[in-house]
């Protein structure tokens, strides 16, 4: 049996130690082909190149990881990858392993669920994968769950417009207490600026703010990960508002 093509991307940048631990996680699965930014490009979203050349450059890191820079977005990488640098679609894509987590409102900021929402906008099926720390990070729980998860949507598929977003625990000795299939929660940032000025006397601003959480259930995906639990959410790329469709009917716009 033949082993399945995985495409790899993330945010982070090809040189993160986050995309390093997921290519050998999926060398022991398929055969894998590593597209990604040639430098960070954390909260982008879904932004894509429109008035610049897009450039690729081989990179070569240590222990047989070899993969493709773009001087691009998440998106921009898997679009390239798919289209222009891999000789077969691959089977499956997987972005990650994201420093820090993606849950909640920052969903719609990610370049690491960019990269897979780009994947399923192609027909491809896509995961993204972060991990739940910022520093000290020890990708060995993110490195078996995302080789169990990439195992059962080969073997399940997913859905049309449909990908996963998994979070995992950052690591303990105890390890993480199990998977939970959870929602979008309603987590988000709430940030201000603190207004400074430079020694010239210009003035610029620094964002800061603080994470405010007001979910309770464990089916809400912050909640999960907070609890110690994989969080597994299913997102989709319809987004109308289908409960107010109706009512807006209503307001006669004609």
């Amino acid at each position: 049996m033949s082993r399945p093509s995985i495409l790899i991307s993330n945010d982070d940048g090809i040189y993160a130690d986050g995309i390093y631990a997921l290519w050998e996680a999926m060398s022991e699965i398929g055969e894998t082909t590593v597209v990604a930014p040639n430098t960070e490009k954390s909260a982008v979203g879904h932004a894509i190149t429109l008035s610049d050349p897009i450039r690729i450059e081989e990179v070569i890191r240590f222990d047989g990881f070899k993969g493709y820079a773009v001087n691009g977005t998440p998106a921009d990488s898997v679009k390239i990858a798919v289209k222009a640098i891999m000789n077969v679609k691959p089977d499956i894509i997987i972005s990650g392993i994201n420093a820090g987590a993606n849950v909640g409102r920052s969903l719609l900021y990610s370049g690491t669920i960019s990269a897979a929402t780009e994947g399923t906008f192609l027909g491809i099926p896509s995961i993204a994968i972060s991990l739940d720390a910022l520093r000290n990070m020890d990708f060995s729980s993110s490195k078996v769950v995302a080789k169990k998860i990439v195992h059962m949507v080969l073997e399940n598929g997913l859905p049309n417009d449909t990908l996963l977003n998994v979070n995992v625990p950052k690591d303990s000795e105890s390890g993480f207490k199990g998977y939970q299939i959870t929602n979008q929660g309603a987590i988000y940032f709430k940030d201000h600026f603190e207004k400074r000025e430079d020694p010239r006397g210009r003035i610029y601003y620094w964002m800061t703010g603080d994470i405010k959480d007001p979910d309770t259930t464990i089916e809400s995906d912050g909640v999960a990960l907070k609890k110690g639990y994989v969080s597994i959410t299913p997102l989709q790329l319809q987004m109308t508002n289908l409960d107010f469709i109706n009512e807006l009917k209503d307001w006669r716009f004609n």
